[in-house]
């Protein structure tokens, strides 16, 4: 009964951080393997579903990170340069309106969510799980085991290098946008954010683990 009734919506959840089918699948089945496996330790501390969530995203994390990969972006190479006067070396790309047909941000999601998988490992996850799966940051920091400060810092990060890779796609392609802009539009409703830490990325934070 509890399969019958959640396959469907973890499917969904992990179709998010996985693009293949049959890897969204097998995240699935291992998360209802792990969730049988755990059932004894399940304490009603939070709501059945909210803990079978969490195991899904777990095990698509898990396989996220078993997936050949080309070669990581290095992140220094993806964050905006400023000179001594403070201006930026090379301007951001042209801002536009964000997508305004279905298809337009179908198509800006799927190139979103391919680029977020070129990030290298700790700036995607805190990405995914924070700007496609809408996790709070303290629910994001405790999943993944660090601070709420260095998934305020890496999250800023992330979104920074995000922009340019997505400017450097729309360049390629004769087009300019902002990568807020469009992705405004284009993320999925998901579920609200309830960030008890506050949200407010900032240089200053701290990256660590604990």
């Amino acid at each position: 009964m509890l399969v019958r009734q959640s396959a469907d919506r973890l499917l969904a959840v992990a179709r998010r951080f996985l693009p293949e089918e049959s890897d969204a699948q097998d995240a699935v089945q291992d998360a209802f393997i792990s969730a049988y496996r755990g059932l004894a330790k399940f304490d009603g501390g939070s709501r059945l579903s909210t803990w079978l969530h969490r195991i899904v995203v777990n095990a698509s994390l898990m396989k996220l990170r078993t997936r050949r990969r080309h070669p990581e972006v290095r992140m220094d190479d993806l964050m905006p340069r400023f000179r001594e006067d403070g201006h930026y070396e090379n301007l951001p790309g042209t801002w536009r309106e964000a997508p305004e047909s279905g298809e337009e941000r179908r198509e800006m999601m799927t190139m979103i969510r391919e680029l977020i998988l070129e990030l290298p490992e700790d700036f995607r996850d805190v990405i995914l799980l924070r700007d496609i799966e809408q996790l709070d940051t303290r629910a994001a920091a405790e999943m993944l085991g660090i601070t709420a400060s260095a998934v305020k810092t890496r999250l800023h990060r992330a979104r920074l290098a995000l922009r340019t890779l997505l400017d450097q796609r729309l360049e390629r392609k004769g087009r300019a946008a902002s990568v807020f802009e469009a992705a405004a539009g284009a993320m999925p409703p998901g579920r609200k954010s309830r960030s008890r830490t506050g949200d407010q990325e900032g240089p200053g934070a701290k990256d660590g683990r604990r």
